[in-house]
């Protein structure tokens, strides 16, 4: 088993919202298709993280190429494709989240990109920084469970 993640990414959003509208998908259509996959991706205890994002338009972009860095606020006019959301699946193989991609409701202007997560007992263990992110990670998972109970 290994965790990938599968990235959706909008090609052309005015392209994917107008398919969408030629669908006779409305916005509530859109979102009881994705939660049945959700729903569909949870039942088959595949299901490890899932989260869409914000429209482009309100988030920023921080460009490295420059001293200092640059900060453009969105939409982005260069960008070819958008990061929309994500799921992390725990599967046996990259060939079994081809499939689970394949079954993502998605149509003209949308790609889903699939990327393995390595796992922290890939590094070395003896390194100090991956010493610290293990514990972090401990950590977090903590503060998770006391937000929880909470």
């Amino acid at each position: 088993m290994g965790n990938y993640m599968l990235i959706m990414r909008t090609v052309d959003e005015a392209a994917a919202q107008q398919a969408m509208a030629d669908a006779g998908m409305d916005f509530d259509k859109m979102i009881e298709t994705m939660g049945r996959f959700n729903e569909e991706l949870f039942n088959a205890g595949v299901l490890v993280a899932m989260e869409g994002l914000e429209e482009a338009t309100l988030g920023a972009v921080v460009d490295y190429s420059a001293t200092p860095p640059v900060v453009t606020d969105g939409p982005y006019g260069e960008t070819k494709e958008l990061f929309n959301g994500f799921w992390v699946i725990d599967v046996p193989s990259k060939e079994a989240a081809v499939e689970w991609a394949l079954k993502v409701p998605a149509g003209p202007g949308v790609k889903t990109e699939i990327r393995r997560i390595p796992t922290i007992d890939e590094f070395p263990q003896d390194n100090p920084w991956i010493q610290r992110e293990i514990e972090m990670r401990k950590q977090m998972l903590r503060r998770q469970l006391e937000k929880a109970e909470a």
